[in-house]
């Protein structure tokens, strides 16, 4: 990857891993990829649903931060990260991004991702985890290509742009403001508190796993009506994944939700982004300012280097 190998350093803030083996597996690609690979000590830790008791999680979160390796990593996303907001030193965290190390990670994690950005303006990546992306055994599909090398891409400073195509309806947009969001869920969950980033003109992306379309809708509208995304200059959906459909759906579908939402705000709702929990996905950088354009039905989200990146239009209650 580059003449030093980077340190990448695994560790599970969130939910427990039921075997090791997805683990060994993400640590001898990622080696293969040139990195040098370090697990957490308590990464395969056990507590209920959780990779160790809160202390144990958010000790792990510490110990990765004071080390500051050039990349961070979490194995898996899941549930907990929300019991640790309110005990994590956010001066930590963002010592250790000022030294260069680049926080990945999607699902749960996008708690950490926009408390830092709601306590430290630091710059995180919604991109990868190591075992559902890294450790996907040849069975399920291996590694996909496109997720790896727009990560290896961003953690190497050289990815300043993603792109997709979208609906028709939005040729000739352009807009500019900081990128931030993650998981549908997890922002909501967020909404309300101290640890909420209270963002105006910026750009929202969101995706979801599981959730069937009316729960999307409803987390939607909870963000509309409290003026989030009225707040935004773009609102830019990924993917919302593995979820059954209804029979009592009767032809109401998460296209028409994003319909009906198009009709409640003024921000505009664009589609399409290769994000979420599915193959394959970008790596992004949430709280970086970012340039989206739109030509056609094809969209570019373009950011500047990491040192020139100032978060300008987001204001703290």
């Amino acid at each position: 990857m580059n003449d030093s190998m980077t340190l990448i350093n695994l560790f599970t803030p969130a939910g427990v891993l039921a075997t090791a083996a997805p683990l060994r597996l993400a640590a001898k690609r990622l080696k293969a990829l040139g990195f040098e690979v370090q697990i957490d000590a308590s990464a395969l830790a056990k507590h209920q649903r959780f990779a160790g008791d809160d202390e144990t999680r958010l000790a792990a979160l510490h110990r990765v931060a004071d080390q500051a390796p050039g990349i961070a990593l979490a194995t898996r996303g899941g549930y907990g990260m929300t019991r640790l907001l309110d005990r994590i030193e956010w001066k930590r965290i963002a010592r250790s991004v000022e030294h260069g190390t680049r926080w990945v990670g999607h699902s749960d994690i996008t708690v950490l991702q926009l408390g830092l950005l709601a306590h430290a303006e630091g710059i995180t990546w919604a991109g990868p985890l190591a075992c559902d992306d890294f450790g996907r055994s040849i069975e399920a599909g291996g590694v996909d290509e496109i997720t790896r090398d727009c990560f290896l891409e961003a953690m190497s400073g050289e990815l300043e742009a993603v792109g997709f195509r979208t609906e028709a309806g939005f040729d000739e947009l352009q807009v500019r403001g900081t990128l931030w969001g993650g998981n549908l869920c997890m922002v909501n969950s967020m909404l309300g508190t101290k640890h909420f980033p209270r963002i105006k003109g910026g750009v929202l992306f969101l995706e979801d796993v599981n959730e069937q379309p009316y729960r999307v809708e409803r987390n939607l509208l909870q963000l509309q009506q409290a003026g989030v995304l009225d707040a935004q200059k773009a609102v830019v959906l990924g993917a919302f994944s593995a979820y059954r459909k209804s029979p009592l759906d009767r032809g109401y579908t998460l296209k028409t939700v994003v319909q009906n939402l198009r009709t409640l705000t003024k921000t505009p709702i664009l589609t399409g982004l290769p994000f979420g929990h599915v193959q394959p996905k970008v790596s992004l950088p949430v709280g970086a300012r970012v340039t989206l354009v739109v030509q056609g039905r094809d969209v570019l989200i373009g950011w500047e280097h990491r040192h020139s990146q100032h978060a300008h239009d987001h204001v703290h209650a």
